[in-house]
């Protein structure tokens, strides 16, 4: 029956051809190298660094995308059988929750990073950053009036704020953030104060919440920067006008800085291919491919020698959060109870 099983492999080894293919039958043969991959991002530059990768390497690249939760519950199933290499997530919290539930393992990877884009026992890596910021209608708002994410909640806002479903990653994140720096109570009343100010229910994503800015439907809206990039490099001319209807605005300046979301990856406990994870992380933060990234996806790079695109260099610099309370992984159910509390949808 083994033979059978070994014969079976083989057959699917010689159909699925190169580039990136599902990891539930990513196990390396004598004849090929893979690297079995977790993955929560959902950009088109993924695929194009990952075919990078195996041309330049010979490393197939084997993919399963879900949410960060789901993927983390899978490699708990899993355990010593999972075949998985890495687990990329979109948020430093979750791969701090990898960690905790001993789901990743520390590898030394040389890299470029900023200090603050690898873990301190260097579970994982930043792979891109991304600040979430406050977009607003140029026309009809001063932004002068604005210092921080906390003044969303005032009553001037009313039926005039954008923002997405709080099942966001990205919203909890922040939400977080606000809560290791003021408290669970003034983070409860921000979060309260916030959804009194809708100008609608969430719906879509974060592109949705800049082009109903543009179509009048609100006045700011709580985004991240890339997908404003996106939208202002589009091919589609009335998504480039609605970037263009917004300005941008980072908030908390003159204090903590404006909150950031991580992209990063980590090296999983029992990955069957260590060697490729730790080629594969130091591919992806490597000069040339953190330059892809920025270009593309118009994400912010974690290299010390890699500038951002024109697009998101022309916002200017600024004052980054830090990332100590995505150390405390329970302020994520913290802020998923504030946010059913105050019936943030």
């Amino acid at each position: 029956m083994k033979y059978i099983s070994f014969f079976l492999a083989l057959v699917l080894v010689s159909c699925t051809g190169s580039g990136e293919h599902s990891a539930d039958s990513g196990e390396a043969t004598v004849e090929e190298q893979v690297i079995n991959v977790y993955s929560h991002r959902h950009y088109d530059v993924d695929k194009k660094v990952f075919d990078k990768f195996t041309e330049e390497t010979g490393i197939k690249v084997n993919v399963v995308k879900a949410g960060a939760d789901e993927l983390i519950t899978r490699l708990e199933t899993e355990g010593e059988q999972s075949r998985a290499d890495v687990l990329i997530t979109v948020d430093a919290m979750k791969l701090n929750r990898a960690k905790e539930m001993g789901l990743l393992q520390p590898v030394e990877a040389a890299t470029d990073n900023q200090e603050i884009f690898i873990e301190e026992e260097n579970y994982w890596y930043g792979i891109t950053y991304r600040a979430r910021v406050v977009v607003y209608d140029k026309e009809d708002v001063d932004i002068s009036s604005i210092s921080s994410y906390q003044d969303l909640a005032n009553n001037q806002w009313k039926d005039k704020v954008l923002v997405r479903s709080s099942s966001s990653a990205y919203n909890q994140s922040l939400l977080a953030s606000i809560i290791h720096a003021e408290g669970p109570e003034k983070a409860k009343q921000w979060a309260e104060g916030v959804a009194g100010n809708m100008a609608q229910e969430p719906k879509g994503g974060d592109r949705d919440q800049i082009k109903a800015i543009a179509s009048g439907v609100g006045d700011l809206a709580i985004v991240n920067t890339y997908y404003l990039g996106l939208l202002l490099n589009s091919e589609n001319e009335e998504e480039v006008k609605a970037g263009q209807a917004v300005g941008i605005f980072f908030p908390n300046q003159s204090d903590r800085g404006s909150h950031i979301n991580i992209s990063g990856i980590g090296v999983t406990k029992h990955a069957p291919n260590k060697e490729n994870a730790i080629k594969f992380i130091e591919f992806l933060t490597s000069d040339a491919i953190q330059s892809m990234y920025t270009s593309n996806s118009f994400e912010y790079p974690v290299s010390r020698n890699v500038e951002p695109a024109p697009t998101i260099a022309s916002w200017g610099s600024f004052k980054v959060d830090n990332l100590d309370y995505a150390k405390d992984t329970e302020l994520s159910e913290q802020a998923v109870k504030i946010f059913e509390e105050v019936g943030w949808n």
